[in-house]
């Protein structure tokens, strides 16, 4: 799943400073409760990482059953921040 691609399905836009707050918001809901139905692990980490980008992602340890999932996740936190100083 490409991030433009699900910024598309929920939010309408590949700009979320193009939407609106309710727009936003309703997005989020939506990939909230997708992401609470998905059954693929690869879609369900897709819409979780999306969601953590935007403050709203479910906690590690409700989000993912497994260890190894959870452990991808923090490695996907952890280099967000080594991203920001990226030439």
């Amino acid at each position: 799943m490409q991030l433009d691609d699900l910024l598309v399905r929920y939010f309408g836009v590949t700009d979320l400073a193009r939407s609106t707050p309710a727009g936003v918001e309703a997005g989020v809901e939506k990939a909230l409760v997708d992401f609470g139905l998905e059954q693929d692990g690869g879609k369900r980490f897709a819409l979780w990482a999306m969601l953590h980008l935007l403050g709203r992602a479910p906690d590690l340890d409700v989000a993912f059953k497994d260890e190894s999932d959870r452990e991808a996740a923090r490695n996907f936190m952890d280099l967000l921040p080594a991203s920001d100083r990226a030439p």
